[in-house]
């Protein structure tokens, strides 16, 4: 009897730690699953909805043409100074004395050197050098038929000078031609830009970037976009910091920011970058970019 006792004791004693240990075990699953379950909202970088210029845009090349040119025939025995070429000269200036003349300066300019072609006998007894105002420089350039007639003039311009890459320089469209060529199917238009620090030098290969139909719009970066078929979705952020899918019209891009239509206003905030984080009505914590 006493045996049989000891045996049921230490049948419940087994099955109560049994118990225990399910037990236990279930609760510290719980409390951990509870604990990481709460995990906190991404961080995400936003950015606000701005205004920004948008503009549809044409590009060529041309070459640099200094703005007043004037050449001079010198013989060479005439000379009595040695001429200093690439000097800037002012208006009334002496390039040079010869033993029959002086020649002064008709405008402010840089005297270079031109030399004859070799096969002209008088190139080894005469120089022609030019005096240039390169204080402005136009660039002429040949514009497809197709836009055409969205060029007009005093229309702004973005110059790239290989010289300097790192700058654009600000130019207008100064003047169209009537009517199209009809050998090559192009609009001739000369370009105007100023040339106060005299970087630009001439002779220079030009991008040239014709700017048309300009407006200012809102604008949103590129990354933000989601592109489902034919729409195209942002991430708006409420007040919450919960975000929103929203469907916008876009128009045109330009350098990263593509132009809003319709879908958003001004200063409202939506997911710049990290789109793969985000769900719909799904809460963030907001980082400004």
């Amino acid at each position: 009897m006493k045996r049989s006792t000891k045996i049921g004791t230490a049948i419940l004693a087994f099955f109560l730690i049994i118990t225990i240990v399910i037990v236990g075990r279930t609760m510290i699953g719980n409390h951990f699953k509870k604990k990481f379950s709460k995990r906190p909202p991404p961080g995400i970088i936003v950015t606000e909805v701005v205004a920004k210029n948008f503009s549809q845009k044409v590009s060529t090349y041309g070459t640099a043409i200094p703005f007043r040119t004037k050449s001079y025939k010198i013989e060479k025995y005439e000379i009595v100074n040695p001429i200093e070429f690439n000097r800037k000269l002012k208006k009334g200036d002496l390039i040079t004395k010869l033993k029959t003349r002086n020649l002064i300066a008709s405008f402010d300019g840089v005297v270079t050197k031109r030399d004859f072609s070799n096969d002209i006998k008088v190139s080894e007894s005469s120089l022609l050098i030019q005096l240039e105002d390169t204080s402005i420089i136009y660039v002429d350039v040949d514009i497809p038929e197709l836009y055409a007639s969205f060029i007009k003039e005093n229309l702004n311009v973005d110059v790239k000078f290989s010289g300097n890459s790192e700058k654009i320089y600000s130019g207008v469209v100064d003047s169209t031609a009537g009517r199209i060529d009809v050998d090559t199917r192009s609009l001739a238009i000369r370009i105007k830009l100023e040339n106060d620090n005299f970087e630009i030098l001439p002779g220079s290969l030009l991008e040239i970037i014709v700017k048309y139909n300009e407006r200012n719009s809102m604008s949103i970066p590129d990354t933000s976009l989601i592109m489902e078929g034919n729409k195209t979705y942002v991430y708006k952020v409420a007040e919450d910091n919960v975000t929103n899918k929203t469907e916008i019209v876009i128009g045109i891009r330009d350098s990263g920011f593509i132009e809003v239509v319709s879908g958003l206003a001004n200063g409202d905030n939506i997911v710049a970058e990290g789109l793969k984080k985000v769900r719909p009505r799904g809460k963030i914590k907001p980082i400004k970019k």
